[in-house]
């Protein structure tokens, strides 16, 4: 079992006064990013490093109350980001949808990570599927967006293939020989369900859903899975809509606001903070997930609300899936990269069945919902563009509030370095 830790966070307590006190875990860094940042300033050039020196530059040993962030290249280096492709998101499981989007039998959806382009589908005998979403013949894209159809038809030679992955036809191949149909199928990936989610994994070999869920779920959550699947995490939700957002900040700025344990919630949020008991919030952290609470206000569907507990929780799943459950909603968030300075977020929305009708509450419920989403996209291409300033290089954590952000970066660290 993982050691548990949880954190009381009373914003409105927060004290500087011993700041200056603190010892310098870097000895001598602040002169000498004064020097760098001088000689950057007149030559306008930085000399590269290779992404394994980058990992080097921040220490996860040091406490959270000395330690340093990571260092602006984490997020803003294209080799970094090639270097968190290979160990992060190519290995174990990874968030790439919902059950809603192919819960009926020939459906389909398709998707891309880094360099790999995804189709999850259910056949027509309705077991769950995926694919490298390319054609065996000359690479063309197979199947886009998301649908329904009883088989893959490519687009450029009309090569198609079943939902099972086999070779059904191959045109004019008159002539070829030594081709082995069997040996030409679509290039499988495992795929696998925890809850109302659906999960890839680009390194594990294929293997039967049946059976597996626990499995899943301690691989991928840990010790959290039932802490999850007790506190509202679940398939008794109904799937509402989806709304996409092209950020332009790394990948990791997006999580990094997300995991500062409320800190940037009464200064960038004033309407969400005036519902949320910011003195209450709490932070657990286990092996690869961190868990936020926090007592809500008074809010519409309040007895669904009451029967959770009266809190907000808030679970961010390394590296770049986040669920949020309040009340009668939940909503996740799937943080994609698409380069060094660029993301995209998606958002699904889940509420509970009985008010999924209630046209009012939805559209107050997703009209609040996208002014919080306005207001973080500001503040991270904000964060953005002050990373690749020659002004910054590293900050501070806040330790009382920034516990999840320590511990992702200390999880990033310990993949990247292997």
């Amino acid at each position: 079992m993982s050691t548990i830790m949880m954190i009381t966070i009373n914003p409105t307590n927060l004290q500087f006064s011993n700041l200056n006190k603190t010892r310098n875990p870097y000895p001598n860094s602040h002169l000498q990013h004064t020097r760098s940042l001088k000689s950057s300033q007149i030559s306008n050039t930085h000399e590269p490093k290779s992404s394994h020196s980058l990992v080097q530059q921040f220490n996860p040993n040091i406490p959270i109350q000395e330690a340093l962030t990571p260092p602006s290249s984490w997020y803003t280096s294209p080799e970094f980001l090639s270097l968190e492709f290979d160990q992060v998101f190519f290995k174990g499981w990874q968030a790439v949808g919902c059950t809603a989007q192919v819960q009926e039998a020939n459906s389909f959806f398709t998707g891309r990570l880094g360099n790999i382009e995804y189709v999850v589908c259910r056949d027509e005998n309705g077991e769950l599927r995926a694919f490298h979403n390319v054609c065996r013949h000359h690479a063309s894209l197979l199947a886009f967006g998301s649908g329904k159809g009883t088989c893959f038809t490519c687009p450029y030679h009309g090569w198609t293939y079943g939902l099972n992955g086999a070779l059904l036809k191959a045109t004019r191949i008159t002539g070829m020989k030594n081709f082995n149909v069997k040996e030409f199928g679509l290039v499988p990936l495992s795929v696998a369900i925890w809850g109302p989610f659906i999960l890839l994994n680009m390194e594990k070999e294929v293997f039967s859903q049946q059976g597996c869920d626990d499995d899943v779920g301690m691989e991928w959550l840990g010790s959290s899975s039932e802490i999850l699947s007790t506190n509202g995490v679940d398939n008794s939700l109904s799937y509402l809509c989806r709304r996409e957002y092209t950020i332009e900040c790394n990948w990791k700025v997006f999580c990094d606001n997300y995991l500062d344990g409320g800190y940037h919630v009464p200064f960038a949020h004033k309407d969400l903070a005036s519902g949320l008991k910011l003195d209450s919030y709490s932070t657990t952290v286990y092996e690869k997930v961190s868990i936020q609470r926090c007592d809500g206000g008074e809010v519409q569907g309040q007895e669904d609300f009451d029967r959770l507990g009266s809190k907000s929780l808030y679970a961010f799943i390394y590296p770049n899936f986040m669920v949020n459950r309040y009340g009668p909603w939940m909503d996740t968030n799937l943080v994609l990269p698409l380069g060094p300075r660029r993301c995209k977020v998606i958002f699904d929305y889940f509420l509970d069945a009985s008010l999924k009708d209630d046209e009012a509450f939805v559209a107050k419920s997703l009209e609040d919902s996208e002014k919080v989403q306005m207001e973080d996209i500001m503040l991270c291409e904000s964060v953005q563009r002050g990373l690749e300033s020659p002004a910054y290089d590293s900050g501070r954590y806040a330790p009382m509030v920034e516990k999840a952000m320590h511990h992702f970066h200390c999880l990033l660290h310990q993949n990247l370095i292997k």
